[in-house]
């Protein structure tokens, strides 16, 4: 039986639309799932950018939020398997009512989850194996991450990577690294003391529970060591040292992944390329992939138990 996905078109002033369409389109694709559309009306219009309300930007912005909120209630209700949504203009979704910093925190308040991560995966990468990154911390401003990080945050992430990893990519015994904070781990204390305060601590926790992490490892090796298959994922522990790592590498092939919620929930990730909207140059490659993994992560693991 095929998997029925909701899948949001996102700011319909964007690029979301069009790529949605096209990524729906795609004979990988098209047969894979039933696919219900979530968003404004005259969607015909939507895909190939010409949705112009009177009210702009906040007018796009509430469309988006409301389309994120009934693809939620239907992933909840049980009427889809998993959700994907295209991309949102940040500062559109907060004109338009929605006080979340993105998709991620919405989602977590609506499926009244107290924990998410946000992971970022590549099954396809420029250096040839794949690459799962997840975000300890997110939408912060860099002299605000110290204090947001916690021994208890990265064994709590670590967790939720976990049960993902066994879930809905059939490892049977992931490998899950813990990036480090500091440069060459902090060199025994000279820059820094996060790694012994946080990240030692985590590492022993999760030992304890049976999870296997290595750490600290610099942010200079460990996502090479990661995409040459040491390790299955990587937790990093701010946001720009995940992501640039990863969109340098996977860049057009990656997944934004929502880790925690009682459904799969994907993305591709790029934003809304306002731009370009409606001039048939936007490339669907990402929303393709981000559709694929949805659909995949449909289907459990029976066993958990792909590899070892």
């Amino acid at each position: 039986m095929k998997p029925r996905i909701a899948v949001t078109v996102g700011d319909p002033r964007g690029i979301g639309p069009e790529v949605t369409a096209a990524a729906l389109a795609h004979p990988e694709v098209s047969g894979a799932a039933d696919f219900v559309l979530v968003g404004p009306q005259g969607m015909a219009e939507v895909a190939v950018g010409r949705w112009m309300p009177e009210d702009g930007a906040a007018a796009a912005g509430r469309i988006a939020g409301e389309a994120i909120q009934k693809a939620t209630e239907m992933a909840l209700a049980g009427e889809v398997d998993a959700v994907v949504t295209a991309p949102i203009d940040k500062s559109a979704f907060h004109a338009g009512g929605w006080h979340f910093p993105g998709h991620t925190e919405m989602l977590r308040d609506l499926a009244g989850v107290p924990e998410v991560a946000m992971m970022m995966a590549a099954e396809r990468t420029a250096l040839g194996g794949p690459l799962r990154v997840v975000l300890a911390t997110t939408h912060l401003a860099l002299r605000d991450v110290p204090a947001a990080l916690s021994a208890d945050l990265l064994v709590r992430q670590a967790e939720l990577v976990h049960h993902a990893l066994r879930t809905h990519w059939g490892i049977a015994s992931p490998r899950v690294a813990l990036c480090a904070v500091n440069p060459h781990a902090s060199d025994g204390g000279l820059f820094g003391d996060e790694e012994e305060r946080m990240v030692e601590p985590a590492l022993r926790t999760l030992a304890e529970r049976g999870i296997g992490a290595a750490g600290p490892i610099p942010a200079d090796t460990v996502f090479t060591r990661a995409v040459r298959g040491e390790f299955d994922a990587v937790i990093a522990p701010y946001h720009d040292v995940g992501m640039a790592a990863f969109k340098t590498a996977a860049f057009g092939s990656g997944v934004n992944v929502t880790l925690g919620l009682p459904f799969p929930r994907t993305s591709p990730d790029h934003g809304t390329a306002l731009g370009i909207a409606g001039k048939g140059v936007a490339d669907a490659s990402s929303m393709r992939e981000a559709v694929l993994l949805a659909v995949r992560m449909s289907r459990p693991f029976d066993s958990g138990a792909e590899r070892g």
